[in-house]
């Protein structure tokens, strides 16, 4: 496909996948709804949010990029770290671009000991044999003597394609960004429609949205043993009904998550629902329901049942069962 610009030359159309990858709390999800311009990946001050690995699409006239969101880069100690970890390699396959994200608040430049996380990202950096782009997030959080050094620490320690200072919450620098991206992707078709922003079923997200509001209303240790299961999604022609069953593992953490009186679950449930309404376009009703289920997280069964993929084999399992 190619257009003509103002001048009367022809342009080629540029698209591609770019795999967003960095450590935990680095800004991934943040970026990543900035550059589509909706809200399509939870966000929260928690690290290791993102458990899965999440499309985002940005179409623009001179190309399409398919973005894709991956967990933070961590050490696994569990089946839903292993997994998180899977969800990392899957999203490096048959990428055109690889986008290394790091929190610029947090580096130390002219250190002579890169930090582990840093040394993992460029570890696979290294064995990524396509062009890789650097962003450093939060720069509105670095005084500014200190950014150059820190862009000459990251270009000695590796050739990227571009170095570019951001800050995905203010927006600074994600349009030459999304600029040096596309320079860097192949000639061709669009992947998607024009108008489609994300490959994500509406009940991931708002399976994603429920635990985006618990997390912010829990305890520390919470967050990380909660696990959200859409187990109803019924449409009609005035009401979108969920059904939402959250586990946690132990009976402490059922407690917290319900609260004195209901109240914390009560809010956590209006909140999903009023935002889930203005996603959706429609009055929802939203039951959420608690169970304990120990060890949860070392259960790879109910780990893979997180991944929207496995939800939906189950669902078209079930209708053939029906039929």
């Amino acid at each position: 496909m190619a257009e003509k610009d103002k001048v009367g030359k022809n342009r080629a159309f540029r698209s591609g996948f770019v795999a967003i990858l960095g450590r935990p709390n680095a800004g991934k999800s943040t970026l990543l709804n900035r550059l589509v311009g909706q809200k399509i990946a939870i966000v929260t001050s928690k690290p290791q949010t993102t458990r899965n690995r999440i499309q985002g699409i940005v179409t623009k006239p001179e190309g399409q990029v398919v973005f894709i969101d991956t967990p933070g880069l961590h050490e696994a100690k569990s089946a839903l770290g292993r997994q998180m970890m899977r969800e990392v390699a899957a999203a490096l396959e048959g990428i055109d671009v690889l986008l290394l994200l790091v929190d610029a608040s947090r580096e130390e430049p002219g250190s002579a000991v890169r930090p582990q996380a840093d040394e993992l990202l460029l570890g696979k950096a290294q064995r990524f044999s396509g062009k890789t782009i650097l962003a450093l997030n939060k720069i509105d959080r670095l005084p500014k003597p200190k950014l150059l050094p820190l862009i000459e620490s990251f270009a000695k320690a590796f050739e990227f394609a571009a170095i570019v200072p951001i800050s995905a919450l203010k927006g600074n620098g994600c349009d030459p960004l999304l600029a040096e991206i596309l320079k860097q992707l192949p000639e061709g078709e669009p992947y998607f429609p024009e108008e489609q922003v994300t490959d994500q079923p509406e009940r991931f997200l708002a399976a994603e949205i429920i635990r985006e509001k618990a997390m912010k209303a829990m305890y520390h240790e919470v967050p990380y043993a909660l696990g959200v299961f859409v187990e109803k999604f019924e449409e009609t022609p005035k009401l979108l009904r969920i059904e939402a069953l959250m586990n946690v593992e132990r009976d402490s953490q059922k407690k917290i998550l319900i609260g004195h009186k209901g109240e914390t679950i009560k809010k956590i449930g209006t909140e999903a629902r009023k935002e889930l309404e203005a996603i959706f376009g429609t009055k929802i009703y939203l039951g959420l329901h608690v169970k304990v289920a120990p060890d949860w997280r070392d259960n790879p069964q109910k780990v893979r049942e997180l991944d929207w993929r496995v939800q939906l084999e189950g669902l078209s399992d079930s209708t053939e069962e029906k039929q």
